[in-house]
């Protein structure tokens, strides 16, 4: 089992930038695919990007793909979501996730067993 920790949110203008972070604790990160979603307000939870474990893959929503970037510390045992030229619809609350098993539904939130709290990321006009 492991757990899942998320930081790194905040207030930030748009076209600025945050780097997102989100530890695990329990069990090695490397044996599990990763997820990114976030929930807007009034919105459902959206799938953001993915890190696949036994391949290394990525995919991204097409309204972050060039924007943001998902990437792993295998040594910190940390999953980070870098995110640039952040507009006020990036606006949610973003949250990290993680399975053992890798799945071509990457993009569903139902895929992850194992959820962090989540982050608040603001951004303003």
């Amino acid at each position: 089992q492991v757990r899942l920790v998320e930081s790194g949110g905040g207030l930030v203008q748009a076209g600025g930038s945050l780097r997102l972070s989100c530890a695990a604790s329990g069990r090695t990160f490397s044996y599990y695919a990763v997820g990114w979603f976030r929930r807007a307000p009034g919105k459902e939870r959206e799938f953001v990007a993915a890190n696949t474990r036994r391949d290394g893959n990525t995919y991204y929503a097409d309204s972050v793909k060039d924007r943001f970037t998902i990437s792993r510390d295998t040594a910190k045992n940390t999953v980070y979501l870098q995110m640039n030229s952040l507009k006020p619809e990036d606006t949610a609350v973003y949250y990290c996730a993680a399975d053992p098993y890798d799945s071509r539904r990457y993009a569903a939130p139902t895929t992850y067993n194992y959820w962090g709290q989540g982050t608040q990321v603001t951004v303003s006009s």
